[in-house]
C-alpha cells in the first residue's frame, strides 16, 4: 500500500462533494463515484498528512459489510469493479481500483444514526453530570467502557463542517424526521449492530459503537457511505478488555489521544504528524480489515 491518495483530480468528472475523507463524483442524476482518500480526520479536523492506503482499508472493509449486512438493510452499492464502470471513468481506473464504489444517489437523512453497545466518548462525558442522557435513562454506577445492558439508539444533528456534532433525544429526532420514520431507522440500525457485533466478537473484536448513514431513495431507506469501518466505529481488542477507563483499540483513538496530549485546540491548522503516529494508526487499521474479513 505505497501509493498514497490525498485527494483526487479526475478532469471529465464533476466533483460533486469533497469530504474530510471521500470525494464524490456525479456520473449522472442517479448515480456517483465515492473514492475513498487517504485523507483523516479526528475532532472534525483534516489532518494534513494521510495515512497510506488508509482509502483501500475503508472501501474493501465497507464492501464486505455491505455483503453480511444486506438481508438487514438495501444499501447504495451498484459496483465496486472498476472494470465495470461507465466510460468516462476508464481513464482513471488503476487511480480508482480498490478504493472506489459506483452507488446510487439517494437523499440522505438529515440525522446521524448512532449506535453504542458500551458506554465511551461523549456518553460517558455526559454520564459523569448525569445518569439521564439525552433521554435515556443509564443504569447508576457504571464504569468507563462497561457494556450496556442494552445496544442504544443515540441520534445525533448532522452538523455542518468544522462543527461538531450534538447528541439529540429520540424525541428530537422525531420532530426533525417524523415519529414512524424515527422508530425505522433505530429498528434497522440496532440490527445492523447487533448482527455486526455478535459477527466481530467471533473474532476477537468488540464494536463499541459505530455511526451508521441512511438514505433515501423511492421511499425506502438505504444504507449508504462507509460502514462499520475505523473512521466511523470503536473497535476494542477482546482480550484485554477491561471496564473501568478507556481501552486499546484498532481505530482512530490513537490519533485521537495523540492529538489529545499536544496543546492543539482542536480548530485548524491541524498540527503535523509524527511518522511514529501514522504508522500506528494504519497498523490499527490493516489489523481491524485483518481480523473482521481476513484480508489485509
Amino acid at each position: 500500500m505505497s501509493d498514497v491518495v490525498l485527494t483526487t483530480n479526475f478532469p471529465g468528472l464533476t466533483l460533486a462533494h469533497r469530504g474530510k475523507v471521500r470525494d464524490m463524483y456525479a456520473i449522472d442524476d442517479d448515480t456517483l463515484l465515492m473514492v475513498a482518500t487517504d485523507r483523516i480526520s479526528a475532532y472534525d479536523v483534516v489532518m494534513d498528512d494521510p495515512v497510506p492506503g488508509k482509502g483501500r482499508l475503508l472501501t474493501q472493509m465497507s464492501l464486505f459489510w455491505f455483503s453480511l449486512l444486506g438481508d438487514i438493510c438495501e444499501n447504495h452499492l451498484i459496483t465496486a469493479d472498476v472494470d465495470k464502470y461507465p466510460d468516462a471513468c476508464a481513464p482513471y481506473a488503476e487511480a480508482l481500483r480498490g478504493r472506489s464504489m459506483l452507488v446510487k444517489k439517494t437523499r440522505p437523512l438529515s440525522v446521524e444514526c448512532i449506535v453504542r453497545g458500551y458506554i465511551s466518548g461523549s456518553f460517558w462525558n455526559a454520564y459523569q453530570k448525569s445518569t439521564l442522557v439525552k433521554g435515556f435513562q443509564l443504569p447508576e454506577n457504571m464504569q468507563e467502557s462497561e457494556q450496556f445492558p442494552q445496544p442504544l439508539f443515540t441520534p445525533s444533528t448532522k452538523a455542518a463542517a468544522g462543527v461538531h456534532d450534538e447528541n439529540i433525544s429520540m424525541a428530537q429526532m422525531a420532530s426533525i424526521v417524523g415519529e414512524t420514520k424515527a422508530a425505522e431507522v433505530a429498528d434497522i440500525c440496532l440490527r445492523l449492530y447487533q448482527r455486526a457485533a455478535n459477527y466481530a466478537r467471533q473474532r476477537g473484536i468488540i464494536i463499541a459503537d459505530t455511526k451508521f448513514e441512511l438514505g433515501e431513495l423511492d421511499g425506502r431507506l438505504i444504507l449508504i457511505d462507509e460502514v462499520l469501518t475505523p473512521d466511523s466505529s470503536r473497535f476494542w481488542p477482546m482480550d484485554s478488555y477491561q471496564p473501568g477507563g478507556g481501552q486499546p483499540s484498532f481505530d482512530k483513538q490513537f490519533l485521537r489521544d495523540y492529538l489529545s496530549s499536544l496543546t492543539w485546540d482542536k480548530t485548524p491548522p491541524p498540527p503535523k504528524l509524527p511518522q511514529e503516529v501514522i504508522r500506528k494508526t494504519q497498523f490499527r487499521y490493516e489489523e481491524a480489515l485483518a481480523r473482521l474479513s481476513g484480508k489485509r
